[in-house]
């Protein structure tokens, strides 16, 4: 008889913890592949554009909680990103490039130009980091503006429809079709990002997170891991950033600015640091407030005759949730459901303090 003695190592680096696991997220993406199909029946695409519009945050989430969740380097400047992969793609495409060539190229020249942004931006830490990427973000206005032979400047660029081996995709015209090919870079892109956490380039991300006095200790080169932890970061944005001017179908210098920076920050710190599904549900808050916001002002105008005309509601809302979350639930919404979940499997057994907030720092960290 043969003993297998599996420890907690083995299953911490399993795609899938467990069985059940894997059979829920088998559901999860029969659910996303049928949602066209109910769109089709009821005959609106309205809402299908915005779950599209969901996933294309959610997939520049992710590009940002890998830098920001789990390598613990803030950055308000992914917008820049965003905008350099969406303009290489128009011009790539303009070009007479292939999509399926021109698509991966606009992320990895996106990723190549933040490896070089960040070489030297990655000697700062803290605030300080932060602060260098949002003069970067607040520049990236300025810099499509001087680029106007290749962004079209003040005027804007119109995004060219895709086509793969001669199937014509627009958002408007095809929102099915696109529709599909944003959901399958989703998946491809979270598959890639949970198995890089599984292997030591990963681990590499999340001691730096956790202190890089003690990932120094251990061998690490903080230097070079950073600026592949940047590489990747920003190839997930560029390739956002493509879809994204698919999506609008027209970009301008005002498209890529500091609003689009600040609300991937929320959205990761509201969905839940550190956790992958937590730029799902994060992207899924942020798509929702707008169209809540308008629905709502269209029932109170229809209804009880007021019209609600706030500027800056939508901004002054985000800007309270992001509050609440950070001094009430600052694991977020994907911590929320991991607190609900360990309470039912612990129940009656489970304590309040299990989830309770580190207050105290290691000596090594405190003199960063």
């Amino acid at each position: 008889m043969r003993f297998v003695l599996k420890t907690s190592y083995d299953a911490d680096i399993r795609l899938f913890k467990h069985r059940a696991q894997a059979v829920w997220y088998a559901l999860l993406l029969l659910l996303v592949l049928a949602t066209p199909l109910y769109f089709v029946a009821i005959g609106d695409a309205y809402l299908l554009g915005e779950i599209t519009g969901v996933l294309i945050l959610a997939i520049a989430g992710m590009g940002l909680m890998l830098l920001t969740g789990h390598t613990g380097l803030p950055s308000l400047g992914h917008a820049t990103f965003m905008a350099m992969g969406c303009y290489v793609n128009i011009n790539l495409l303009g070009a007479g490039v292939p999509w399926i060539v021109a698509f991966p190229l606009s992320g990895l020249i996106a990723g190549f130009f933040g490896t070089l942004i960040a070489l030297p931006v990655l000697r700062l830490h803290g605030v300080y980091l932060a602060l260098a990427t949002l003069a970067m973000s607040i520049l990236t206005g300025d810099f499509v503006v001087m680029a106007e032979p290749w962004t079209g400047g003040i005027a804007g660029a119109a995004v060219p429809d895709i086509n793969i081996f001669g199937i014509e995709i627009n958002r408007y015209s095809t929102p099915y079709k696109f529709y599909y090919l944003v959901l399958f870079v989703a998946i491809l892109l979270v598959w890639f990002y949970r198995n890089l956490l599984r292997t030591p380039t990963g681990r590499s991300f999340t001691a730096i997170r956790d202190s890089e006095i003690s990932a120094r200790a251990m061998g690490i080169n903080l230097t070079r891991t950073k600026a592949t932890s940047f590489f990747l970061s920003a190839t997930a944005a560029g390739l956002a950033g493509a879809l994204f001017g698919h999506s609008a179908g027209y970009v301008t210098n005002e498209t890529f600015d500091l609003v689009m920076s600040i609300t991937l920050l929320l959205m990761i710190v509201i969905g839940g640091l550190g956790f992958i599904p937590g730029a799902f549900f994060g992207a899924i808050v942020v798509g929702i407030i707008p169209v809540a916001i308008a629905n709502g002002r269209s029932f109170l105008a229809t209804t009880f005759d007021v019209n609600i005309n706030v500027p800056g509601l939508e901004s002054a809302l985000f800007a309270f949730i992001l509050v609440c979350f950070i001094l009430f639930e600052p694991m977020g919404l994907y911590g929320r459901w991991l607190k609900i979940r360990t309470y039912f499997e612990l129940f009656p057994f489970y304590r309040k303090d299990m989830f309770k907030r580190q207050k105290s720092y290691l000596k090594t960290d405190r003199v960063q």
